[in-house]
């Protein structure tokens, strides 16, 4: 059967892969996750019945090292879902130059539907069913859409009794309390934030420039919060009920306290802001527009309606190929997402690192080590593009598929047997 959000991802592998002298059959062993678990989870609720879950877990290249990506409980996730990430990840975390391969989890369930014990019941039955895909030295999870410290702090417990020993370093993403690394908590947003101020010139980011944000989960008001003290001004935001619209810009203290009562919407009504749907966000008059939604998000249909000048990646693969061809066309930069929101790895490798070595790292420590982290890695990228005269997204993934291509090849190849 195909997959085919995998075969849009695999596109663009074949496209970048063009541009590098690779063994045939490098590219023939990315078409394929390493291994893809499914299980039922069988949890209790608390109404005293029982009610089954599916859930996934990919593997889908250790080239580089144990695979590490997030568990994500969303009630649309499926297995294709899981293993397009599982790539992404893979991309991802070769690009940032991480000792990791790429992976990726997912449950189908709606946790906003479940209490806070039925998540837990829910936390620590994935744990069971995947305990032996998993381990600080073979696959590494961590939060993602509808997961949470919280719950990777069950998860933890979980893997530990399992294995009869404390065992921090299996999952990242954790509460600092039970070994979590501060400063992950705004990890991805300020990852990407680190990019933009650094190439602030490139990017004509300046005081009042205008950005719109699709997606107000964590990484989006985080990044909200970040750009707001530097002077932009954040004109657009929406979430999964709408989204608001303000000419004039909106009050970023303000937007926070509506989504923390349900939705940015409730500000809709007051001076100077609009409702407008969540699909016409994208469309709205801005400099920069911030994808932090899910993926497809711009595509044929409403690529050629954006007025940005530059979108920034935040989420994984907001923007499908045919979009990429129509916004080529109109001249509006894109930040890829395997570059931009790489703040969120970055510092979970930290935290695995610090919970390898027991040592705890101080605010100051992380934010540096990942300034520098992003600041070199968007250098290296931004670099290959204007040397090849390619797209930011082509040179990100020339980049990343030269690394996994280096350790595959340190093995040796077809070419090397066959002399």
């Amino acid at each position: 059967m195909k997959n085919p959000l995998l075969e849009i991802a695999l596109e663009r592998v074949i496209e970048a892969a063009e541009h590098l002298d690779l063994d045939p059959g490098f590219v023939e062993r990315l078409k394929q996750p390493l291994e893809t678990t499914q299980a039922r989870l069988s949890i209790l609720m608390d109404d005293g019945s029982t009610k089954c879950f599916i859930g996934w877990r990919c593997r889908y290249d250790d080239s580089l090292g144990p695979t590490k990506g997030g568990i994500r409980w969303d009630q649309m996730v499926n297995a294709d879902e899981v293993e397009t990430l599982g790539l992404l990840m893979t991309l991802k975390n070769a690009l940032m130059g991480l000792p990791f391969g790429g992976g990726k989890g997912g449950v189908k369930v709606d946790p906003r539907g479940l209490s806070n014990t039925e998540q837990e019941r829910l936390g620590r039955a994935y744990i069971r069913a995947f305990a032996a895909v998993i381990g600080p030295d073979r696959d590494i999870p961590a939060p993602d859409v509808g997961t949470n410290e919280k719950i990777m702090a069950w998860m933890m417990d979980e893997y530990s009794t399992i294995v009869g020993k404390r065992t921090p370093a299996v999952i990242t993403g954790k509460p600092v309390a039970l070994g979590g690394s501060r400063g992950r908590d705004d990890a991805t947003a300020r990852g990407a934030y680190n990019i933009m101020r650094y190439k602030a010139d490139t990017l004509k980011l300046e005081h009042g420039t205008r950005v719109a944000i699709q997606g107000f989960g964590n990484a989006g008001k985080h990044i909200a919060k970040l750009l707001a003290a530097d002077g932009c001004k954040i004109n657009a935001v929406s979430d999964s009920k709408g989204a608001v619209h303000a000419p004039a810009g909106l009050d970023i203290s303000k937007l926070l306290a509506a989504k923390r009562h349900g939705s940015v919407t409730s500000m809709a009504g007051s001076a100077g802001v609009s409702e407008i749907s969540g699909d016409e966000l994208v469309s709205v008059e801005c400099d920069i527009l911030i994808l932090a939604a899910v993926e497809n998000m711009v595509h044929e249909g409403n690529a050629a309606s954006i007025k940005a000048r530059v979108i920034v990646e935040l989420a994984n693969g907001p923007v499908t190929p045919e979009a990429d061809e129509i916004l080529e066309a109109m001249n509006v930069e894109i930040i890829p997402d395997i570059l931009v929101n790489a703040g969120g790895v970055t510092v979970s490798y930290l935290e695995w690192v610090q919970n390898r070595q027991g040592e705890r790292w101080t605010l100051e420590q992380v934010h540096a080590w990942l300034k520098t982290k992003m600041e070199s890695e968007a250098d290296a990228v931004l670099a290959y593009a204007r040397d090849k005269n390619i797209t930011l997204r082509t040179a990100a993934y020339v980049l990343a598929l030269s690394r996994i291509a280096a350790a595959m090849e340190a093995l040796g190849t077809d070419k090397f047997f066959q002399a």
